[in-house]
């Protein structure tokens, strides 16, 4: 009988007992505290990685709505800029001081943990102070973090558990999902990635169709990448050793990357103007490429050998993502009322919006996904999804369309428009065609960062997502 009644007393001391510590009691920049509860704090990785996280309960019901784990990509940028730009609970204003709630927010009907990932991210530090990583180390941590989550907040371990993220994380996503599935303890039930990055070779090779056929290109020039990239009917723009190719993808590249288009939303104006690739500003290196592109080809090894050469001869080095403006969410979690109720530690970075260190000294072992995608979805159990705003360059839609036809599962729903609702009654989002257990799905009109173009028809998709409806 004591037995038994010591266990209840445990059980009730600790089961539903998320962290009093991390939670935020009061958020500077909100005209009116938030109703829903929301904690913010460290996840322990690999031995002395400590990764942030900021963790926003369901304003619907949060005892029985999924957790959704957001990642942003980079690699080397923050996910705290899904939560204060993208679908978090409030918005950052331009005045860097004040939150405004995002009526669209994701976490209308979903818990919603932002992770802070990799170590050296954001406030994510090591006690080491090394950040150098990998895809493989990266998803190692960031299951730890999730297991360590769920330790922290036992209450939601039985809860639905989705994947989500962008960009980049195209890779973290699939590489973590293959980690999780082995997991009988975690009840992963589905996967969506916005605008990944799936693989370099289709990336590559879709966004010189995507730069020619909105009209960036020209005629002479696409002629002549036909002539020395293309045989048969098959162009390879990705490593292809024909230096007349090399010299046309050279000219592609900076039409697309270093004339002034928002590469992240071609239609999109670019947010502080037009600006160098690469820049000294105030004694600081201001670097304005994450590396992701036409990464075989010898002038991109050139590019990054001059560019660990810059890094060298500077003390300070920022990266910033091209035609964005991170000013505001860095004055306002570098606040330090912001920082004392976010409990971030003594020993974090300043916040900003990508790592430098992370990204130049970052990993790359994968160049596609599909082994991770095809594990998913041969356990057929799993709802994957695979969105894109279509006027995106970095991550542009083809090249994610061709990846999820190259997985050829079962055609389910040939290509048709989707709908939603908005003031202006029924709209197009886009275009989605679904295979077995995996959609493939477009956001008309959206650039990279999708919930920030087009919130109403991404909280459409999301909650169709996760509530397991049509599309």
């Amino acid at each position: 009988m004591l037995v038994f009644l010591w266990y209840l007393l445990a059980s009730l001391l600790g089961a539903g007992a998320a962290p009093a510590a991390d939670e935020i009691t009061y958020l500077p920049g909100l005209q009116k505290q938030p109703s829903f509860k929301q904690y913010s704090g460290y996840l322990s990785g690999t031995e002395g990685k400590h990764l942030h996280y900021w963790f926003v309960e369901s304003q619907n019901d949060p005892s029985q709505d999924p957790v959704v784990l957001w990642l942003n990509g980079g690699p080397g940028c923050s996910s705290l800029d899904g939560l204060l730009t993208e679908h978090g609970p409030f918005l950052i204003m331009d005045d860097g001081a004040t939150l405004q709630y995002n009526p669209y927010s994701w976490n209308k009907i979903a818990n919603v943990l932002y992770l802070e990932s990799p170590v050296g991210v954001g406030f994510s530090y090591s006690d080491d102070g090394k950040f150098a990583t990998n895809d493989t180390e990266v998803s190692l941590n960031n299951y730890l973090a999730l297991k360590d989550f769920f330790r922290l907040f036992p209450e939601f371990s039985k809860n639905q558990l989705f994947l989500t993220g962008e960009s980049y994380g195209g890779i973290y996503i699939p590489t973590l999902a293959e980690r999780v599935m082995e997991d009988a303890d975690l009840n992963l039930q589905g996967v969506a990635v916005g605008n990944g990055m799936s693989s370099y070779e289709l990336n590559d090779n879709s966004l010189v169709f995507f730069a020619y056929y909105h009209g960036l290109l020209g005629s002479q020039l696409w002629s002549e990448l036909q002539t020395f990239c293309c045989k048969d009917g098959q162009c390879n723009f990705y490593n292809n050793q024909n230096p007349n190719c090399s010299t046309c993808l050279g000219d592609v590249q900076d039409i697309v990357y270093s004339s002034g288009l928002n590469m992240y939303n071609l239609y999109a104006s670019c947010p502080g103007g037009v600006r160098h690739r690469v820049s000294a500003e105030r004694g600081q290196l201001v670097i304005r490429d994450l590396g992701n592109n036409f990464i075989n080809h010898q002038w991109t090894r050139l590019w990054n050998q001059k560019l660990l050469s810059l890094v060298a001869l500077h003390e300070s080095v920022r990266l910033d993502p091209p035609c964005t403006n991170s000013t505001p969410s860095t004055l306002y979690l570098n606040n330090q009322y912001v920082k004392k109720a976010l409990h971030i530690s003594p020993k974090a970075l300043d916040w900003v919006i990508c790592s430098a260190e992370v990204n130049l000294n970052y990993g790359r072992l994968y160049m596609d996904v599909k082994k991770q995608y095809l594990k998913l979805l041969s356990a057929m159990k799993y709802r994957v999804l695979v969105y894109n705003g279509d006027v995106d360059m970095a991550c542009n839609f083809m090249g994610d369309e061709w990846f999820v036809e190259s997985l050829q599962q079962q055609v389910q729903v040939q290509r048709r428009p989707w709908y939603y609702e908005d003031v202006d009654g029924r709209q197009v989002g886009g275009f989605v065609k679904e295979f077995d257990n995996i959609a493939f799905l477009t956001i008309k009109g959206s650039g990279h960062m999708v919930p920030t173009d087009k919130p109403v028809a991404a909280f459409a998709m999301f909650t169709r997502f996760i509530k397991k409806q049509p599309y």
